[in-house]
């Protein structure tokens, strides 16, 4: 696809955050086998489900655009979960792993959380009300998990990681 106005670069990012929501829900219950600490391991299960649904929820959006054609994949995405896998690869699994995933994690939201947020930008300037309602919504849930992530770490992980 040639991106030559705002519409079509707003759809190719919506299909960029896609193809990274697909990745992150093929990757989240690996990622959770690795943990140490059980409300590490249930936070990581919690929000691979909220992934699925997030997933669900903006396919029935895109199909909506009637795009056709061929997708964009999200490499950004795929180097972060293909630093992640080296990354908890080369801790142990212990309180230390469990801190180098809970870093690991938050990259990955982060980087969902930028990508959202600029469509819900898009999404408005556009018209798509509808779009940029569920883009805001979910980035909503991603601050919680990121929230989440980092009482985690702060209360629980990294003083086992430190000791």
């Amino acid at each position: 696809m040639d991106i030559d106005n705002f519409r079509k670069l707003y759809l190719a990012e919506f299909e960029e955050l896609l193809s990274a929501e697909a990745q992150v829900a093929g990757t989240l219950r690996d990622l959770a086998a690795r943990a140490t600490t059980r409300p590490l391991a249930t936070a990581m299960d919690t929000h691979a489900g909220e992934t699925e649904s997030h997933r669900a929820r903006l396919e029935q959006l895109f199909r909506a655009h009637d795009t056709g054609g061929e997708r964009h994949s999200d490499g950004s995405m795929r180097a972060i979960l293909d630093e992640t896998r080296k990354w908890t690869g080369m801790v142990g699994r212990d309180g230390l792993g469990d801190a180098a995933l809970i870093a690991s994690l938050q990259r990955i939201e982060h980087y969902e959380m930028a990508v959202l947020g600029t469509l819900a930008s898009w999404a408005r300037r556009l018209g798509h009300e509808q779009d940029a309602s569920a883009f805001a919504e979910i980035l909503e849930q991603h601050k919680a998990a990121d929230a989440r992530l980092s009482r985690l770490a702060e209360d629980v992980v990294n003083p086992q990681a430190a000791a």
